[in-house]
């Protein structure tokens, strides 16, 4: 039995202006929460620096990483259960707390306490990646990959905008009594607060549990001979009924006999480890080249440039996505990747080859994360997709974590060249599990 979200007439129509009010809420949030995100992971190494030393600032910067990866799991169970907006409200309260923590950690001057701090504040990392899998709930499939960068790209004014406010939220606050470094921290918790006020107040209806009901209401319940509250052959709760939360070992067996989602899955996590490995270790190769005095302003500009390749011509890459397929754009993002490692990692310590290296690693990320999730989330049937939606940032986040922490020890060994030639080495494995023929079916057949 086979069931699609491209519905009878006489439901879809009244699907379009839900998408619309979800897509501006999104949009709307996405920027609130970026700025919440970005403001405090922008002084985050700072602050804890000043608080346990320069050894321990690079681990509990990566704390929020981890986090974010981690705390993927509770919110995507409970949006298996319960829907979207339970799930994007819990993620940012997580922040909020985590936020409130760090600050108290500065006033106190505890390691342990900035440490678990870091970790909850990565809800709002959290919080951020699994909004771009909301948008795409109710959209129709000729224009999933638009919708889905929209989201990717609201970010873009956040990340932009965020570093900006911390030296006026630091002045702020430190007038308040609060720690310096500790303030830009106290906003984010503010701004993910107002973020989950207005989600749990706008987001209604449920994009999640309408794309369920639109889906079951194509099969009904009224003959099926199990009854209420089982489920038709899609895997799809039958109306009036709640999805028994999965855990990711459940979401790994759904992911693994589905070539095209693991497909997704594998350009999200390769793109993010690439990224992650070489942005990285550039400003420290910078560093070798250029003095005190000029070093934070040429690695400012290179890593804005970086920036703006990974979000600002993300709508254009969701644009190819729908038209040109979501596979030709993932093979695209990895030529993009591989030509990234070779110019950057032929660069030297010259500032324009690198920056070039930058922005064609930022653009390689921007195509294997809005084709690999729009790839990922059309491939299983919609009671499984916030699961597995959660264990394609899982997968992203330690791969990003893993890549971070690695970096630093390939550079000190080998060199920065080496890191690039061992980065353009892990997308080869992307590239032969994009060009590998896979039958095409529907993603609810069972």
């Amino acid at each position: 039995m086979t069931t699609h979200l491209a519905v009878p007439a006489g439901v879809r129509p009244d699907v379009a202006p839900i998408q619309r009010r979800t897509l501006r809420l999104l949009f709307t949030t996405q920027v609130i929460g970026g700025v919440g995100v970005t403001i405090g992971i922008s002084v985050g190494a700072l602050l804890a620096e000043r608080i346990a030393g320069a050894a321990v600032a690079g681990l509990a910067q990566s704390a929020g990483v981890v986090g974010g990866a981690l705390l993927a799991v509770p919110v995507t169970r409970v949006m298996t259960g319960y829907g979207r907006r339970p799930g994007l409200v819990l993620a940012y309260l997580t922040g909020a707390l985590g936020g409130v923590l760090v600050v108290t950690a500065a006033a106190a001057r505890s390691v342990p306490l900035l440490f678990l701090g870091m970790l909850l504040f990565g809800g709002g990392t959290a919080a951020n990646l699994q909004a771009r899998y909301t948008a795409v709930d109710l959209a129709e499939p000729a224009r999933r990959g638009r919708q889905l960068s929209l989201i990717v790209w609201a970010t873009t004014v956040g990340a932009v905008a965020a570093p900006n406010f911390a030296s006026l939220a630091d002045d702020t606050t430190s007038g308040w009594g609060l720690p310096r470094l500790a303030g830009p921290f106290a906003f984010s918790a503010v701004a993910f607060l107002v973020t989950a006020v207005v989600i749990f107040a706008l987001l209604r209806p449920d994009p999640l549990l309408t794309a369920r009901r639109i889906a079951a209401s194509e099969v009904g319940d009224g003959d099926h001979p199990d009854g209420p509250g089982r489920r038709n052959g899609a895997g799809l709760a039958l109306p009036g009924t709640r999805p028994r939360a999965a855990g990711m070992w459940s979401a790994w067996r759904t992911v693994r006999q589905r070539p095209a989602a693991r497909l997704g899955i594998a350009a999200v996590a390769m793109g993010h480890l690439v990224m992650v490995g070489v942005m990285a270790m550039t400003p420290v190769h910078l560093g070798e080249s250029h003095g005190d005095a000029e070093v934070l302003h040429v690695v400012g500009v290179v890593l804005s440039l970086h920036i703006a390749g990974m979000y600002a011509l993300a709508p254009v890459v969701g644009w190819l996505t729908d038209r040109a397929g979501r596979r030709p754009v993932i093979l695209g993002g990895t030529a993009l990747l591989l030509a990234a490692c070779a110019v950057a990692g032929t660069a030297g310590h010259d500032t324009v080859p690198l920056s070039v290296g930058l922005v064609l690693l930022g653009l390689g990320w921007s195509a294997t994360m809005v084709a690999g999730s729009t790839l990922l989330s059309e491939s299983v049937p919609v009671a499984e997709r916030p699961t597995v939606q959660g264990l394609s940032d899982l997968t992203m986040g330690l791969a990003g974590a893993a890549a971070g922490a690695a970096s630093g020890f390939v550079v000190q060994v080998a060199g920065y060249p080496v890191l690039t030639l061992l980065a353009a080495v892990a997308v080869v494995p992307l590239v032969a599990l994009a060009l590998r023929p896979a039958a095409v079916s529907a993603p609810e057949e069972e």
